[in-house]
């Protein structure tokens, strides 16, 4: 059996460019997992091994690892940086116990830092801090250290201090032990020796070393009052100290080095062996039932219990469809027969594989505290449940953003259609922030993703993976049209072409109906004038125009007919006459009614630092936004207003240059409401001027 506490499930997350994956290229090197490290500005790191990470120098997935360290196994998760692709971030957090917060010395903390420490919070993921970059001009380990408490309000505990800065930086004074660690000019992380505290740095490191020790000790009572009592707690005592308040979150212990030049990384893996929690150590998962509600059950980390596990990335290669799995209890063997809990099915496990990156080993069996992948799993997405066949569970499902911009594509060649189809529908299993639906009205494929980057990337994956060239055309507005009053009609339908004519009159009233009633058809007629029969030929006219609007053929919503009289022929009348009429009566009414355009307001909800609140706040009003609430935060205020769809286009962008890249947002669909007349003639001036082209 494998021993759960040698295990650790970390993530390293942190802003675009703080040195997360050349943190995890140093790590693989340390453990001896590869033994030459490639370098993201080369585009030869080990995860970054999607030709567009290669050449942007970004990630865009997050690859899982497997490495070890004094005995204890590493699963280490590197992720994305750029905020398209947070939900990388925030699904590899959902299965991590412990995570490396990296922060680059001279930038500090950057906005995508504090979106990922956000996320980190929510899933209760206990982190250390890694400042990086120290060699780098303008580096400032104690201002970031600083920043830290500022703008994320963590309690940062700095557990080194680093000796010279900039060009200087040559290695770091552990506190607890009392010892410099410094390294040669080599570039070799294994070339360094243990020396005494330079002279200099004395007094530095005897107070850092007291504020660390006062912070350790509340977390034992015991020891607090030995120590205030003047006697030392040994160096056992305070790791065990450390350990306790990291799991809890009280802190978050704080290291630095230059990951590039490979000084400082070794105190960082012990760091994680030390104080990052082990599977057993995390509060376990909660059990929910059908709807969504805990049942107070949880799934306990132990390889005794049922099988219990979260699919929490799809991701189709070479090798055909993998689902990545965090088991949290029980066993899986090779040719096992598992539930999705989600969709009633069963599937047997054919192939189990341990990542390695883009590369696997292949594993026969797998336990509570693995993160693994499976090959060729059918019907598993993203947040499904897998379990014993016999003990069906649904663990916390994942919640994803709404994707907040659209683009229209079409395939360039006429054979593209089909290629395009299964490629699309491949990517969508792969990542549920991006999302595809067909317009009714246009029969456009329609993308929808979490920024213009995601996008981008999204349209190059399908020209170079799948071999589809698109033409990506601009966003579209659904409008809609209405009436605003009531208006009483009069319309006959009369036909004589030789033989028997066609004839229908009808009498009505058309009025505006309650919001959200669409078309709604009664009848008053008494007597015989309009035969019973043809009731529902005439309604079906009517109804049958809602489709196209007068203005500019939008659908049209939320409208009440009431027929009043009518008449008709003994010999010319007929269902079709009287459906005829209805049409026209539509056609001749609507403009008397006070037709009216309707736009699509979409509910906004702006994350901004508090020093950006007025920009945003001019911004959604010159957009004609309405505001609605304003929430502060620990980390900022959260603006939430209601904004015409056709003034978000391009939002994020102008969001991210106001707030210096530190604003996020969110948006989905509200109601719909009048156009005012200046949009509304601008928006039908158009429609006839591209209906005229064709």
């Amino acid at each position: 059996m494998t021993d759960l506490s040698k295990y650790r499930n970390i993530g390293i997350f942190a802003h675009v460019d703080a040195g997360k994956t050349t943190t995890t290229e140093r790590i693989l090197k340390l453990t001896g997992q590869i033994h030459k490290t490639g370098e993201v500005h080369d585009g030869e790191s080990t995860t970054d091994f999607m030709e567009q990470e290669a050449e942007r120098g970004i990630t865009i997935q997050s690859a899982a690892v497997s490495c070890f360290w004094n005995g204890h196994r590493f699963n280490v998760i590197d992720t994305p940086g750029h905020v398209d692709f947070t939900v990388e971030v925030y699904r590899s957090l959902k299965v991590l116990d412990g995570g490396i917060g990296v922060f680059c010395g001279s930038g500090g903390v950057e906005p995508q830092s504090e979106t990922n420490w956000r996320y980190a919070n929510e899933s209760e993921v206990a982190r250390i801090i890694f400042v990086n970059k120290l060699d780098r001009m303008g580096a400032d380990f104690f201002r970031v250290v600083k920043q830290t408490k500022d703008v994320l309000a963590a309690n940062p505990l700095v557990m080194v201090l680093p000796i010279g800065i900039e060009d200087e930086f040559c290695g770091v004074v552990d506190l607890l032990t009392r010892k410099a660690y410094v390294w040669d000019d080599s570039g070799l992380p294994e070339n360094y020796e243990v020396k005494d505290v330079p002279e200099d740095m004395l007094d530095q490191v005897e107070e850092y070393r007291e504020m660390l020790v006062e912070t350790a000790v509340e977390q034992d009572d015991d020891l607090m009052e030995a120590y205030m009592e003047g006697e030392e707690p040994s160096i056992e005592q305070l790791k065990a100290c450390i350990r306790k308040g990291t799991r809890t979150m009280d802190f978050f212990p704080a290291y630095c080095g230059s990951a590039f030049k490979n000084k400082g990384m070794q105190l960082i893996l012990d760091a994680v062996v030390d104080y990052l929690p082990s599977p057993t150590e995390v509060d376990p998962q909660p059990l929910m039932d059908e709807n969504g509600e805990e049942t107070g059950e949880h799934a306990i980390v132990s390889a005794d219990e049922s099988f219990k596990a979260l699919a929490f990335k799809i991701m189709d290669d070479r090798f055909g469809a993998l689902t990545f799995v965090r088991i949290y209890s029980g066993k899986l063997n090779k040719g096992d027969t598992i539930l999705n809990s989600f969709t009633g099915k069963t599937e047997r496990v054919g192939r189990m594989v341990e990542m390695q990156a883009d590369d696997r080993n292949e594993l026969t069996s797998a336990q509570a505290g693995d993160i693994i992948a499976i090959v060729g799993m059918k019907n598993v997405q993203t947040g499904h449940t897998l379990c014993d066949t016999k003990h069906s569970v649904t663990l916390e499902p994942m919640v994803f953003p709404i994707p907040v911009i659209s683009i229209a594509v079409a395939p360039k060649d006429k054979g593209g259609s089909e290629k395009m189809g299964i490629a699309i529908g491949k990517m969508v299993a792969e990542d549920p922030s991006f999302q595809v639906e067909t317009d009714e009205e246009t029969g456009e494929t329609i993308l929808k993703g979490m920024g213009e980057l995601h996008l981008d990337i999204k349209v190059d994956i399908l020209k170079r993976t799948y071999g589809v060239d698109l033409i990506v055309g601009q966003p579209q507005v659904a409008y809609r049209e209405t009436i605003t009053k009531p208006v009483e009609d009069s319309y006959t339908h009369k036909k004589q072409s030789g033989g028997s004519g066609q004839f229908g009159k009808i009498d009505y009233i058309m009025k505006p109906g309650e919001v959200g009633t669409g078309f709604k058809f009664t009848s008053s007629v008494v007597g015989g004038n309009v035969p019973k029969e043809f009731w529902p030929a005439i309604e079906k006219g009517f109804k049958g125009m809602m489709d196209t609007g007068v203005l500019a053929g939008f659908p049209v919503l939320d409208v009440e007919i009431e027929l009043l009289d009518g008449a008709f022929h003994a010999v010319d009348s007929s269902a079709v006459a009287f459906e005829i009429a209805a049409k026209g009566a539509f056609r001749q009414s609507m403009p008397k009614a006070g037709a009216q355009l309707l736009e699509p307001i979409m509910a906004v909800d702006v994350f901004t630092p508090d020093d950006h609140v007025g920009d945003v706040i001019g911004d959604l009003n010159r957009r004609r936004g309405m505001i609605k609430d304003q929430m502060a935060g620990v980390t900022g205020v959260r603006v939430k207003a209601d904004v015409p769809l056709s003034e978000m286009f391009g939002y994020i962008g102008t969001l991210r240059t106001m707030t210096s890249g530190r604003g996020q947002f969110s948006m989905e669909f509200a109601h719909y409401s009048p156009c005012p007349a200046n949009v509304s003639e601008k928006v039908i001036a158009d429609v006839k001027a591209a209906n005229a082209k064709k």
